[in-house]
């Protein structure tokens, strides 16, 4: 994956969202941006608290919700499980392994949009859009890895 300068998208959309440059959302933005595996809030929790010891789950959350705002991160919805974020904002869909319960991007083929990928209903207008496949990965269909996804 390319290097992502993405302090000045950063300063940029915080500020065109009216919010202001906390260090706490700066941590979270960053957190999310340094290892994309699209993680949940707990997750984000985790790893900032590493860094910034005196965090709350709770200003996790309201930083998640600021950088969504924003324009920074997009809601990965899967079903009843937990939110997960990601700072994809290119146009893509999501693989779900069911064995490990990993998360990955997947990129539309050939630099087609989401509207030329499915025959939508005539003058309809996307406003948003969440294409999840499952499935297992390589690592799960090969035996490579064992299973550390609970079941439901």
């Amino acid at each position: 994956m390319a290097a992502y300068s993405h302090s000045l998208d950063y300063d940029e959309a915080i500020s065109r969202a009216g919010l202001r440059s906390t260090r706490q959302r700066h941590q979270v933005f960053e957190a999310l941006m340094a290892k994309r595996d699209h993680p949940t809030a707990v997750e984000v929790f985790i790893r900032v608290k590493e860094t910034m010891p005196s965090i709350s789950l709770a200003t996790v959350y309201n930083c998640l919700e600021a950088l969504t705002g924003a324009g920074l991160v997009r809601h990965v919805n899967l079903e009843r499980q937990s939110a997960r974020y990601c700072p994809n904002l290119e146009e893509h869909g999501h693989f779900f392994c069911d064995d490990c319960g990993a998360v990955r991007d997947v990129p539309m083929k050939d630099g087609r949009s989401i509207s030329e990928a499915f025959d939508l209903p005539p003058d309809a207008e996307l406003s948003c859009h969440s294409v999840t496949l499952r499935g297992r990965c390589h690592d799960c269909a090969s035996g490579a890895k064992l299973s550390t996804h609970p079941t439901s």
